[in-house]
């Protein structure tokens, strides 16, 4: 296309802003005009983003859709595209961002201000997944802190100044070591292309790539997050709103994820296969012991705050196992874990409307007043724990397997996280949506209403839909993925044989 359609689909959250920035009044019918106005600029950016999708060739695996400004010529510019690998993002933050505006129909305090922090939030997420310039990358990866930082800090729940404050600062401070590393990229290429970056022949030292992939690991471990620098994520999960902690499981963790991909892999090879047991063991822990945590949870948030740490374990292993399957697992398993925990928390915040309490032991019994309810929780909570025919079995199988490829033991051992899982998801259910109706407080909780039912039901649709056909997601990701083994197995061998040769 001639025309910065990327650009179009990143921005244009902006032009709500402006629109609501503009309006008059702080009464009833300017929050609903705020409401309404955020709801229809992020249903024309997901329906604009739907135009890169159709457009996108899926047989190529380069970037397409590039644009190119230089800013500060030798330096920086405004780069913008995608490929295989941030395609499946972009689209994720858009399709989730109206259903997030519409779980949010119950916020009356501070609205505009609420909605403008959602639509900034929006623009920066899809900037990180496009921006194709270590700097553009920065800022907008960075930038994002901001109105999550706002969104807890100001509408959520009583500990919220100290949750959004760990989560501030433990981020932060990862992605200082990532600007460092940024810096020394620049000083030693004289570029921030990341286009330039891949290409690089020969790539970094294999010295200086060690410094540089701990220093980016140090930012994206944080943000997926891994173990042990996990500890905001329970915190902000139970601070924020309802629609914060969407954003946040289904988005702001995959950009760890996607981080390892994109800079981790092909820029550091070497240093990649160095960790790559160090990684194993973190996701190993990931999987096993905040599995186990989950189990001794009371709040429903908590509870699957920890679930999100488990599965982001099997998304590290996968990608560090550098095996096609591993690497489409964990792809996929991103996508996957976006709609999944996206609607479970969702589904926490209808009961939570409804009782204004989390905790498992207020609840039981609520299938006898709530069975609609009951049905598409049960769902989400099979897809949690990788039933076959929901999404979640697919990217868990093909990471396992991935795995296995690599290490058989590390398989076995990520295996038993999918046992642990079960556990934690169905003890969770069976507390929550089973049992007597003995409580006061229940006797005459209604059913989910339309709006809970339009929020929900495009998540389980796809959720159903990509359990059963994952292949749309698996060939827009597949030639990306092996083009960039590719370039990991062609360092890997060039390094095996300058070793051989200072051996000799």
């Amino acid at each position: 296309m001639s025309w910065p359609i990327l650009s179009l689909v990143t921005f244009l959250p902006l032009v709500g802003v402006a629109a609501i920035l503009f309006a008059r009044g702080d009464d009833a019918a300017a929050d609903n005009y705020a409401r309404w106005t955020a709801l229809w600029t992020t249903l024309a950016t997901f329906i604009l983003s739907l135009f890169v999708l159709f457009g996108f060739q899926s047989g190529l695996s380069g970037f397409q859709f590039t644009e190119t400004h230089d800013w500060v010529p030798g330096l920086f510019g405004y780069r913008m595209g995608v490929d295989g690998i941030s395609m499946p993002f972009v689209i994720l933050t858009t399709f989730l961002m109206p259903l997030c505006i519409l779980a949010s129909w119950y916020v009356t305090k501070r609205v505009k201000e609420y909605m403008i922090a959602f639509l900034v939030l929006e623009t920066l997420m899809i900037g990180v997944f496009c921006a194709l310039d270590l700097v553009l990358f920065y800022l907008f990866f960075e930038a994002g802190l901001i109105p999550m930082f706002l969104i807890i800090g100001v509408w959520g729940g009583p500990r919220r100044v100290y949750a959004s404050f760990k989560f501030f600062l433990y981020t932060l401070l990862g992605s200082v070591l990532m600007l460092l590393a940024v810096i020394a990229m620049y000083w030693h290429t004289g570029t921030t292309d990341i286009e330039k970056l891949l290409a690089l022949n020969p790539g970094f030292p294999a010295g200086m790539q060690i410094w540089l992939w701990l220093a980016f690991f140090a930012s994206f471990a944080v943000k997926m997050p891994m173990w042990p620098v996990h500890t905001w994520l329970p915190d902000a999960h139970v601070e924020a709103p309802t629609a914060g902690s969407v954003i946040l499981a289904a988005i702001l963790l995959k950009m760890g994820g996607y981080g390892f991909l994109r800079f981790s892999l092909p820029m550091f090879p070497d240093a990649s296969l160095y960790f790559q047991p160090l990684v194993y063991v973190l996701s190993l822990i990931a999987i096993v012991y905040t599995s186990l945590v989950a189990l001794m949870q009371e709040d429903m948030k908590k509870l699957i705050a920890y679930s999100s740490v488990a599965h982001m374990g099997f998304v590290t292993m996968g990608i560090f196992s550098m095996t096609r399957q591993g690497v489409d697992g964990a792809v996929f398993q991103m996508v996957s874990h976006g709609l999944v925990s996206g609607a479970l928390f969702l589904c926490v915040g209808v009961i939570y409307d409804r009782m204004h309490t989390r905790e498992i032991a207020a609840y039981g019994g609520l299938v006898n007043r709530m069975p609609l309810y009951a049905a598409v929780f049960m769902l989400f909570t099979m897809a949690n724990v990788g039933l076959p025919g929901t999404s979640g079995f697919v990217g868990e199988f093909l990471t396992i397997l991935g795995a296995y490829q690599s290490s058989s033991w590390v398989a076995f051992f990520a295996a038993t996280g999918v046992i642990l899982s079960a556990g934690y998801a169905l003890w969770l259910y069976r507390r929550v949506v089973y049992g007597v109706l003995d409580k006061p407080a229940l006797a005459h909780i209604p059913d989910m209403t339309p709006r809970e039912l339009m929020t929900l039901g495009p998540l389980l649709l796809l959720t159903l839909y990509y359990g059963v056909h994952p292949t749309p997601i698996l060939d827009v990701v597949g030639p990306s993925v092996e083009n960039l083994l590719k370039s990991v197995q062609a360092a890997a061998a060039a390094s095996q044989q300058a070793a051989a040769v200072l051996i000799k």
